[in-house]
């Protein structure tokens, strides 16, 4: 039975900054990561010669400045999202779709230059490789006189602490536990919603930009959809092209051809026969990824008990954290509630 001083559930954003805090004070946490890849819900697909396409965390503020923290330390930098001067919007089926002017942004947007997951890679440059192990998906916590045994399909491991940075609602739908959690803990992580959850995330790759030809934008808001968001996705260098949105997620149950064909479908009505030149499209149906996403019991609003300080609070006499971008108390649900989240959970642990 392998055994830690520090155990964490998860190599996300949240798993994997905690681990490099705890590396710059000597200590050596272990992670269990029940995918095959780290990142959690930030996945940079790479492909040579192609924009790297973000199918899951891509922007930032300046108002993010935990994160911009971590950045500058990581000597990552970032670029602007390019949204232009007009914006493509259809407001209605029965009209045909518009170009507006867009208003001044006050609050631009911004990329990680290389991806997303150049975050993820830099951070696992700072860990040992057997610090991390794959395929590890943790179906049971019990507390005993050693400390937290922690069950997978494939072993048992020993902790004295561990922290779980799964999103709430999952950590209490898929990990049994002895003895149970609070009922409060429980019946509001089980109402917690976990965002982009319920996202579907598709990307074009192209040749030539040809949405910034002839006053036109790659920026898209669509009231008929069924992608209602669009983005012009170049890369930093800005000479690999792509447009990348968020398809409704109503249609996660229909296959990927046709989520494809419909994407077209809409893209053609502004752009013609050009977007058919396509030469990758990939995405990423979020409510298919059993490690991010489960079904609630209920109806359940966006950011719904994201950041309730219950998750702040300790279990089992301290040998139990939660934490993660939902528990945050700042920016709940985005990239930088998972590194505010990641520096709470480093000072709680009081080493």
């Amino acid at each position: 039975m392998k055994k830690a001083d520090v155990l964490i559930i998860g190599a996300g954003l949240t798993g994997l900054t905690l681990a490099y805090l705890l590396a710059k004070r000597g200590i050596k946490a272990l992670l269990l990561e029940a995918r095959n890849r780290p990142g959690g819900r930030i996945h940079t697909l790479y492909h040579p010669n192609e924009a790297p396409l973000e199918m899951g965390a891509t922007w930032l503020g300046k108002k993010h400045t935990t994160l911009i923290d971590l950045l500058r330390e990581l000597n990552l930098p970032i670029f602007p999202q390019v949204l232009g001067t007009h914006a493509i919007y259809e407001p209605i089926s029965t009209s045909p779709p518009q170009t507006v002017q867009l208003p001044p942004n006050d609050e631009p947007s911004y990329r990680i230059a290389g991806g997303t997951s150049a975050l993820i890679r830099s951070l696992l440059g700072q860990l040992d490789e057997s610090q991390v192990v794959y395929g590890q998906a943790v179906r049971a916590l019990r507390l005993d006189a050693d400390g937290v045994l922690v069950q997978t399909a494939d072993g048992e491991y020993q902790a004295q602490k561990i922290v779980s940075t799964l999103p709430p609602h999952l950590l209490v739908r898929s990990i049994a536990m002895e003895p149970t959690l609070p009922a409060d803990l429980l019946e509001i992580a089980g109402k917690t919603h976990t965002w982009m959850g319920e996202s579907i995330k598709v990307a074009l790759t192209y040749e030539d930009p040809f949405w910034r030809n002839e006053k036109r934008s790659g920026t898209i808001f669509s009231n008929v959809g069924p992608i209602p968001e669009m983005y012009d996705h170049a890369n930093v260098e800005d000479n690999l092209y792509a447009l990348k949105g968020f398809f409704n997620g109503a249609y996660h149950a229909t296959v990927r051809e046709h989520r494809l064909e419909l994407s077209l479908q809409q893209l053609r009505r502004y752009y013609g026969s050009a977007v058919d030149g396509f030469t990758r499209y990939e995405e990423t149906v979020w409510p298919h990824e059993p490690f991010t996403f489960r079904e609630y019991s209920g109806p359940i609003l966006p950011h719904q008990h994201n950041g309730h300080a219950v998750f702040r609070q300790s279990f089992w006499d301290g040998r139990l954290m939660i934490a993660g971008s939902e528990t945050a108390a700042a920016f709940p649900g985005y990239m930088d509630g998972a590194v505010n989240s990641a520096h709470f959970a480093f000072g709680a642990l009081d080493f």
